[in-house]
């Protein structure tokens, strides 16, 4: 057994040095030849993301005219990240990451793509849509950690931040595009037909991932059964998240607020634009799309600190989270497209520093072979506040209006970053170097 480790870490070393000579060989803004796939890849995938999201949303709360129905989707989106993060931190630790993404993307591309084509318009009702939607949240809880845990094989460590920011340039380039396209597409067409589009952007997606070479798993040496060998990797991934570092910690309670306030904007911004600016739905996919111009301002800027200390970022974390607080403040106030789609630019890029930057931290401090569960209850922790913050500003939306659900989203996002600039006097400068992965059988 002892042997067989010593292969596979000298492989894990050997893949790293390998890759970083290459990089450094060839300099490029896409980082490496596989990068450079999974970020093409991605482009395609969150343009139909965005397509679909909005056509989802727009399509319940036609059929239903219930904020609270149109918050159903936003909680079966998440519902399955927190039920499954635990396992599926486990199974990213373990296998093949490549069979992971390529298996995500193809159920994404049935569930939410070709079933809806298939489907007849009397059949294609609410409760089905909630089926699809939960099917298509599972692939999408399996996919997120997979791809996230795949960075360190792809780009250097002093490039994780730079990735990660480049990554969620995909992100903004869906959002700006996606809800306009989908917008004319509902309006052309219907949220069905709409929703169709996107199984053919999945299949882009899993086709990208088959070249690239990705560093093989750690934790596929085990002695046990695999219920009981699992369980074991479950704890140990708790103990360590909860005892290893406090800024694995001080990073999943930000972002447990941070989505617990954003996830119900998001979830809820149609019903907004309706009310505050009584738009239609071509209006309100270009206004949404202001949202993915301001992400994709700060993505490109976020590419330039990954040599920044962590207290650094974290002060950037602070000031993008109360910046976004003010915004929000000054979007009830206003009642003109024009100056919402100013206000939406600035909130897309207060909301788009956490991610990444959180993220690069993470890849940073843990061990590569705990890297997938600390993402895991990362994700866990942010999903909860989701499902919570999105079920809860439904509820205030429908009882109290929507300035008063907007002030309070305001509110949370502004104590964010108060609390973030409390925490900078505890935040190390530099993380410490990764641990050497360890399979359970040495420990």
């Amino acid at each position: 057994m002892e042997d067989r480790l010593t292969r596979v870490i000298k492989d894990l070393s050997t893949h790293s040095r390998q890759h970083h000579r290459h990089h450094h060989a060839k300099p490029r803004w896409l980082l490496s030849d596989g990068f450079s796939y999974v970020w093409w890849g991605q482009v395609v995938s969150q343009v139909g993301d965005g397509i679909s999201k909005l056509a989802l949303l727009w399509f319940v709360y036609s059929v239903t005219g219930s904020p609270l129905k149109t918050s159903i989707i936003g909680i079966l989106q998440t519902a399955p990240a927190i039920v499954l993060a635990p396992l599926i931190g486990v199974a990213v630790d373990r296998l093949p990451k490549k069979t992971l993404l390529i298996s995500s993307d193809l159920v994404r591309a049935v569930v939410i793509g070709l079933i809806p084509c298939w489907m007849s318009v009397d059949s294609f009702t609410v409760s089905s849509l909630y089926i699809l939607v939960t099917l298509h949240a599972v692939a999408t809880a399996v996919f997120g950690p997979a791809l996230t845990a795949a960075v360190p094989s792809l780009v250097p460590a002093s490039q994780y931040t730079s990735a990660n920011a480049l990554l969620q340039t995909t992100t903004s380039l869906g959002i700006i595009f996606g809800p306009a396209l989908s917008g004319l597409g509902i309006a052309a067409l219907s949220s069905q037909e709409v929703l169709c589009l996107n199984a053919l952007t999945y299949l882009i997606s899993a086709a990208c991932f088959v070249p690239i070479r990705f560093a093989p798993p750690v934790l596929s040496l085990v002695s046990q059964s695999p219920i009981a060998s699992a369980w074991h990797d479950m704890v140990d991934g708790l103990r360590f998240v909860m005892t290893g570092r406090r800024i694995i910690i001080f990073l999943t309670v930000t972002a447990s607020l941070y989505t617990f306030a954003t996830s119900a904007f998001t979830t809820l911004f149609p019903v907004f634009a309706r009310t505050l600016l009584d738009l239609g739905p071509v209006e309100v996919g270009y206004l949404w799309s202001m949202l993915g111009v301001g992400l994709l301002s700060v993505s490109v800027a976020l590419t330039i600190i990954s040599a920044w200390s962590i207290k650094q970022r974290i002060k950037v974390i602070a000031f993008a989270s109360t910046m976004s607080g003010l915004v929000l403040f000054a979007l009830v106030k206003t009642n003109q497209p024009t100056s919402a789609a100013v206000l939406l630019m600035l909130l897309g890029a207060g909301l788009g520093v956490l991610t990444p930057v959180a993220w690069g931290v993470l890849q940073e401090v843990a061990p590569a072979h705990m890297l997938g569960r600390v993402l895991a209850f990362y994700t866990l922790g942010a999903m909860a506040a989701a499902m919570a913050g999105i079920t809860l500003f439904g509820w205030i939306t429908g009882h109290f209006g929507v300035p008063t659900a907007v002030v309070t989203i305001g509110i949370v996002m502004a104590g964010t970053g108060l609390s973030a600039w409390q925490y900078l006097d505890y935040v190390p400068d530099r993380p410490s170097k990764r641990e050497t992965p360890l399979a359970r059988d040495q420990a």
